[in-house]
């Protein structure tokens, strides 16, 4: 079982998982000269990239293997393939013709453009340099008053800022489509290194949620605490969870326990306080050892109301430190 554990970990591991993403680089972005700087940055991350025709055009494709050999007490649906893996570039102009094209066609009829219909895929959609386009592409006075002047006609496809949030909104909500806007390549590059490391780490994600109750540690450890079927080690993690609370020191934690040696003793010292005040006031005088030469110290009022109110309250949304 140990080595099984083991096997899982590393094949599970964030630097091992890396290697086995693939970035598909379709060839025609190659024409772009900022091309090289995401070539540059895929290089630097350390994980595989192919530059092949991809379909759609101009889009980035990822693959992810399976580690040889696979841990058998890993499901298989931690290893399932992604479906939405790619990211599809677009030209400025190209972007605003086709945001265009759904504004003014919207309805049972309208064709969300580039999706493919024969896919079931979505592609995430990224445009470069949008915000430059649209600052260079505003028609001046005077050719407004020119309608037939060959600026305005480059211009048509330039719509205001306002149409393109509409139009953003509309594809996220209508069409399930994502849109990136970046400013460079160099801000495109990072963003794909940053979707390339959140994919390798996909599995392990899966597999974590795939337990029942993945915060707890199997067999009879709990915090690093081994527990004796007696109830030894039980103290042990008593005091680690008091460590837990912020500021709260090892001499603090261990003045608590010494008081109290498991939290249904301090529950059943809460129950026979009197008042409210009495309750969260109850830790707050304990001492505390200190080292040789050292100022003696108490647990102080709020910490103790802190304790207090974590074994007492029903409120789940109660803030217990109001100092965070």
């Amino acid at each position: 079982a140990a080595e099984e554990r083991r096997a899982v970990a590393e094949a599970l591991r964030p630097e091992q998982a890396l290697r086995r993403v693939a970035v598909r680089v379709d060839a025609a972005l190659l024409e772009d000269a900022g091309a090289d700087i995401l070539l540059e940055a895929l290089r630097a991350l350390g994980c595989e990239y192919h530059v092949e025709p991809q379909r759609p055009a101009r889009s980035l494709r990822w693959t992810r293997a399976k580690p040889d050999p696979c841990p058998r007490t890993v499901p298989s649906e931690v290893w399932a393939a992604d479906e939405q893996d790619v990211l599809l570039l677009l030209e400025p102009e190209e972007f605003l013709q086709g945001i265009q094209q759904l504004t003014q066609t919207r309805g049972p009829s309208c064709s969300v453009p580039w999706i493919c219909p024969e896919s079931s895929t979505s592609p995430h959609l990224a445009v470069i340099g949008l915000d430059a386009y649209l600052g260079s592409h505003q028609p001046s006075s005077q050719e407004m008053r020119q309608p037939e002047s060959t600026s305005v006609a480059r211009a048509a496809v330039a719509l205001s800022w306002p149409k393109v949030e509409e139009a953003l909104v509309l594809l996220q909500l209508w069409a399930h489509l994502d849109v990136l806007l970046v400013a460079s390549w160099q801000e495109l590059s990072q963003h794909v290194c940053a979707f390339t490391k959140a994919l390798a780490q996909r599995p392990f994600r899966r597999y974590r949620e795939s337990r029942a109750f993945s915060f707890c540690v199997a067999g009879r450890w709990a915090a690093s605490e081994r527990v004796a079927s007696d109830g030894t080690g039980l103290r042990g993690i008593w005091w680690r969870q008091i460590r837990q609370f912020h500021r709260v020191s090892p001499a603090v934690a261990h003045a608590i326990v010494t008081a109290f040696p498991s939290p249904r003793l301090l529950q059943q010292a809460y129950r026979s306080c009197s008042t409210e005040q009495e309750r969260l006031a109850l830790l707050a005088d304990l001492p505390v050892k200190m080292g040789e030469g050292m100022r003696p110290r108490r647990v102080g009022p709020d910490l103790s109301r802190r304790i207090c109110l974590f074994l007492t309250t029903t409120n789940p949304e109660l803030l217990l430190d109001l100092g965070s």
